[in-house]
């Protein structure tokens, strides 16, 4: 039996800017944008090269949950998003406006930096370094 985490849920202020930022900034695709009976949405979007992890935006409807927005990782990097070509990928999503907290490193796992999606939430754009490189 397989076992997969098919979404992960993230808590936005506005289904449309978040579907601007991770569409427009990030590469990802809009996989479904649903209206449901109570005028909630269901909206998934994924990374490009068909990943099987999807990001359900999840719209804040509590002063509780909008205080979490931006803050899900409690202001340690959240989510991981891997490429196949890190300074490619860090020079589109810079010119594209995407906050960048550090300049890109070397580390004995990959090539990395830490950058805040638009509502602050923290991620590691990282591409990994290939099993037994040096």
């Amino acid at each position: 039996m397989q076992h997969a985490i098919a979404a992960v849920a993230l808590l936005v202020r506005d289904y449309d800017e978040a579907i601007a930022f991770y569409t427009g900034c990030l590469d990802f695709q809009l996989v479904e944008d649903v209206l449901q009976d109570d005028g909630r949405r269901w909206v998934l979007v994924s990374p490009p090269g068909g990943s099987q992890t999807r990001l359900l935006l999840s719209l804040a409807s509590t002063a509780e949950q909008d205080a979490c927005v931006g803050e899900q990782g409690g202001g340690r990097v959240f989510l991981f998003l891997h490429v196949d070509d890190f300074y490619a990928r860090y020079r589109i999503m810079s010119e594209r406006g995407v906050r960048f907290l550090e300049r890109p490193r070397e580390e004995p796992y990959g090539t990395v930096a830490v950058f805040e999606d638009l509502y602050g939430n923290r991620w590691d754009l990282m591409q990994p370094r290939e099993p037994g490189a040096e």
